[in-house]
């Protein structure tokens, strides 16, 4: 009983450390007079991704690879399926050209590099080692560095301060409690969540992987339902979808790369199916913004999406 009840505070203990480090985080830097776009698209698109980079950094260390990399596939997927098609049954999330044709087709290429570097057996042709190496991470992480200072360009090309960065005033002291707070949360949340995913897997005799793909993706992508669904509510829709790309980017490129540095993570064949599906999200939310009115994101896309997730959730669990 005491490993189910861990297992859920460690959820709150992972989401509310990501949010008060964020707040804190962004109090200094407004001090520092840094500029309120450039905090919206690093400390708060950071604070999002926290959650699951915190899980992988501890699965990773533990040597629960399988966690790992279930956890960055399942959040993508949910994101696109079920976060998105949230939103968008809330309020039609329109999407800005730069979204449509720079950013989606980033997150689609992100899962593409995935699945190439993890398949180095299916490649080669030969029944060596597959998975992400730490060659793969530093690759990852340049690919990282290439998106970040895009995001940075365009920031500083903005002339427009974002509604969504909400700067909470408070004094230098109180930052910093917040951000040791807040870290430590995120590290307690996320080991009481990995041993807990194990136990549970064992318990059931279900993978690791599923637990990642299910359970977990769901709940480190908290941040991002509530930040997309109260941006829906508020008829703020780029935020709503910039959030979600933004952070399957930074899922994939970030999170994987600093897992795969930390210990390489070997990759099962059977998960190429989620990286299949990882990439066939990005390709359905790509062709929807062509469907209809253009680069508009509608309610009933968004039922059908929330549809393609729950089957998927269905398959998952009858095969696995």
């Amino acid at each position: 009983m005491i490993t189910y009840i861990l297992f859920i505070i460690g959820f709150v203990l992972l989401i509310k450390g990501a949010d008060i480090l964020v707040d804190g985080s962004v109090s200094i830097a407004s001090k520092l007079n840094i500029s309120s776009i450039v905090i919206g698209l690093t400390i708060v698109a950071f604070g999002t991704s926290a959650p699951e980079l915190v899980v992988n950094i501890i699965a990773s260390a533990n040597g629960n690879t399988d966690i790992a990399i279930g956890n960055i596939l399942g959040s993508n997927i949910a994101n696109i399926f079920l976060i998105l098609g949230v939103s968008s049954i809330i309020y039609p999330i329109a999407a800005k050209k730069n979204t449509v044709l720079k950013e989606i087709p980033l997150s689609f290429l992100a899962a593409i590099v995935l699945g190439v570097m993890a398949n180095d057996a299916l490649i080669d042709g030969n029944k060596g080692f597959s998975g992400l190496t730490r060659i793969d991470g530093i690759i990852l992480i340049c690919f990282f560095a290439i998106f970040l200072s895009y995001i940075l360009a365009i920031a500083m090309r903005s002339q427009e301060s974002p509604n969504e960065v909400e700067i909470k005033s408070m004094g230098y002291l109180k930052s910093i409690v917040f951000i040791c707070l807040g870290l430590a949360g995120l590290a307690i949340g996320g080991k009481w969540i990995v041993d807990g995913a194990v136990k549970i897997a064992r318990l059931f005799s279900v993978s690791e992987s599923l637990i990642g793909l299910t359970v977990i993706a769901i709940g480190t992508s908290l941040p991002e339902l509530a930040a997309s669904a109260v941006a829906a509510c508020k008829k703020q829709t780029d935020i709503a979808i910039g959030n979600v790309i933004g952070s399957n980017i930074f899922n994939i490129f970030w999170v994987l790369g600093i897992s795969s540095i930390i210990r390489p993570l070997p990759f099962s064949p059977k998960s190429n199916f989620d990286i299949l599906m990882t990439i066939f999200a990005s390709l359905v939310l790509f062709c929807s913004m062509f469907i209809g009115k253009k680069h508009m994101l509608k309610r009933w896309q968004g039922v059908f999406m929330v549809l393609i997730y729950v089957f998927y959730i269905i398959f998952l669990i009858i095969k696995r």
